[in-house]
């Protein structure tokens, strides 16, 4: 179950860098690659596409990590099936106790303040 999960969380970091990858190519303001291959008109060559696919790769990789997350989430969550069952704890009575042993000694008395 480790290496699963293991496999999981490089699966989400790949992801991850990806996106940003993806990301950083796009220009918040519909520029990005296709105002680079396209010159002033994104229509040119086919590059309108570009953005297309940037987006499209987006949402998906978006998706394929939060599916991967919560994929690792319910195999983490489960109980391990080695665990053992434990009993409960039984409780007992104190043991009996006996009397305390005689003193040979009596206690220091209090000193006796005079009356005034």
């Amino acid at each position: 179950m480790d290496s699963i999960f293991i496999l999981l969380m490089v699966l989400v970091m790949i992801a991850s860098v990806l996106l940003v990858i993806i990301v950083m190519a796009q220009n918040p303001k519909g520029g990005g690659l296709s105002s680079t291959f396209g010159g002033a008109s994104s229509a040119q060559f086919g590059v309108q596409r570009t953005n297309d696919f940037m987006e499209k790769a987006t949402w998906t990789l978006g998706a394929t990590i939060i599916v991967l997350i919560l994929i690792s989430v319910v195999i983490t969550g489960k109980p391990s099936q080695t665990a053992t069952v434990q009993q409960p704890v039984k409780k007992e009575a104190p043991a009996k106790q006996s009397a305390p042993a005689s003193q040979t000694t009596a206690p220091a008395q209090a000193p006796v303040t005079p009356a005034k």
